[in-house]
């Protein structure tokens, strides 16, 4: 059978360590091809290969039969390849239509030509119902527009192979519903598609086949149809992964965390993004803040964290009040955060792994004398964390942060955080673009806090997380608390619609 694209014993190697270990893919046309496998698994990698940002030490790429050189991604362009990256590659001072010409620009005597740009554009976005506005700045358009943007810019090169790396992972379900559909739209229009996910409900949702990678080698390709999502995830980490989050009986101890009448007025409109806002959390319970994004959850945690300054109202943690304490005093007083975005509040990205792990702990006796760190100390410690907390990187505790795995450095983050010992811990979306193994650990780490008598406020746009992992729910809608319910007694359709602000039902304080 021929193959639109074939990837024969690939190799690709970062010093001795081997990302890519002799790997076979073939994507037939018209078909959507899931690539699955844990975080640090070699999937972008591989795909990077693809599209000419990596060179393979070994093996053969082919396209229609016909074996070809990818040196750079205009290499791939030409060949009809385009890429969605996990981590958008736009330009955040740029419209929406500058970002999708770039590099494809028309230009007649010296002066740019957009307007045969913007009408292939808006055709293309209407074709697809994307809604866009092209004189909008990137910076100013949501995470879900972005990757329309970007989708537009693979098809106003007309490719006809899509590569799309771990797409859904910054979406919320309405969006994700959106992106299964154009999806499927493209590959009816004879586009082939390779779509990188560790959602194995996605895969179940739009992918004919699914080829399975594990620590960098091919484990197999199986059809999606007669697979189920056991099997598939049994393939990616070598062991069979429990779904269900086990939770022992709640004991319920003192209010660890209080917001008080809790205002933040946006930077940007002057208006109220979290408006008059009070709510308790417990030692001993995990409490989820649910939420379609950009109603206020991001805003309610840079306020409890110091992240930003709150506009009025009050923050009590174990009976203190911190409205207006620093972000280190918070630490100090029992505060751990892991972080809506790794990357930005999470991570100084250019340091080592060991670095990270005591950004939080680095002025402390343990880890320095007379102002100089004691780097022994600091390594030491490092190995211990990555140990207990199963941090994989190419080189143990003096990885560059930049260059680990979402995964990894999310578990990086959590083992800083956790091993503080803290009283009450804020996770924002912690298991965002994480796989299956990842994800159970995480789950499994909040899950001992809360057993341990510290209290966690989780926030998280995964309606299954929020089913599954919380003690109470808390959806927030417009800046406002509008409903407080008990995972158990409420179905999925039902936090929907409070989610989308049809329905609200806020009880007295518990």
């Amino acid at each position: 059978m021929e193959y639109i694209i074939e990837m024969k014993n690939i190799t690709k190697k970062f010093g001795d360590f081997k990302a890519n270990d002799n790997i076979t893919l073939q994507l037939r046309k018209g078909e959507i091809h899931a690539l699955l496998g844990e975080n640090g698994a070699g999937k972008s990698t591989l795909m990077s290969v693809l599209f000419g940002l990596y060179q393979p030490e070994e093996g053969t790429i082919s396209i229609k039969g016909k074996e070809v050189k990818i040196n750079n991604p205009n290499d791939a362009n030409e060949l009809g390849i385009g890429m969605v990256h996990q981590h958008f590659k736009l330009v955040h001072n740029f419209t929406v239509l500058e970002s999708i010409v770039l590099g494809r620009e028309t230009v007649k005597n010296g002066v740019l030509k957009m307007d045969d740009a913007r009408k292939k554009i808006m055709e293309l976005s209407d074709k697809y119902k994307f809604k866009i506005e092209p004189d909008s700045y990137i910076s100013d358009i949501t995470v879900g527009m972005q990757q329309r943007v970007e989708i537009l810019k693979m098809l106003y090169c007309d490719n006809d192979i899509l590569i799309f790396d771990e797409p859904t992972a910054v979406l919320t379900p309405q969006e994700i519903d959106e992106l299964m559909k154009i999806m499927k739209l493209l590959v009816s229009e004879g586009k082939s598609i390779i779509f990188i996910t560790h959602k194995l409900n996605e895969i179940k949702a739009v992918a004919d086949r699914c080829s399975v990678l594990r620590k960098g080698k091919y484990i197999g390709t199986v059809d999606v149809a007669t697979t189920s999502k056991e099997e598939m995830s049994e393939m990616m980490v070598g062991r069979k992964v429990n779904f269900i989050v086990e939770k022992g009986e709640q004991k319920l101890g003192d209010v660890a965390l209080e917001l008080k009448n809790f205002t933040m007025k946006s930077k940007h409109t002057g208006k109220n993004v979290v408006n008059d806002v009070s709510f308790k959390v417990r030692k001993g319970e995990i409490v989820c803040i649910a939420g379609i994004d950009g109603n206020g959850q991001s805003e309610l945690v840079y306020g409890i964290t110091g992240l930003e300054h709150v506009t009025s109202g009050q923050v009590i943690l174990n009976g203190k009040d911190i409205t207006k304490e620093s972000i280190r005093k918070r630490c100090l007083d029992g505060m751990a955060h892991i972080p809506e975005d790794r990357h930005k509040h999470g991570l100084v990205l250019d340091y080592t792994l060991q670095e990270n792990l005591v950004l939080q702990t680095y002025y402390k006796d343990e880890f320095q004398k007379n102002g100089f760190i004691k780097f022994d100390a600091v390594k030491k410690y490092a190995q211990k964390l990555i140990k207990q907390f199963d941090i994989r990187s190419s080189q143990g505790e003096t990885s560059i942060a930049r260059g680990m795995s979402g995964g990894n450095q999310q578990k990086a983050i959590i083992a800083r955080e956790l091993d503080r010992n803290p009283e009450l811990v804020i996770a924002v979306q912690p298991v965002r673009g994480l796989d299956v193994g990842a994800i159970e650990y995480i789950h499994k780490q909040l899950v001992a806090q809360r057993d341990a008598g510290k209290a966690v406020l989780l926030v998280s746009l995964e309606l299954d997380e929020v089913m599954n992992v919380s003690d109470r729910i808390l959806v927030m809608y417009e800046g406002e608390i509008v409903a407080d319910v008990n995972p158990k007694d409420i179905t999925v359709q039902e936090l929907g619609l409070y989610m989308a602000g049809t329905k609200r039902s806020v009880t007295d304080e518990k």
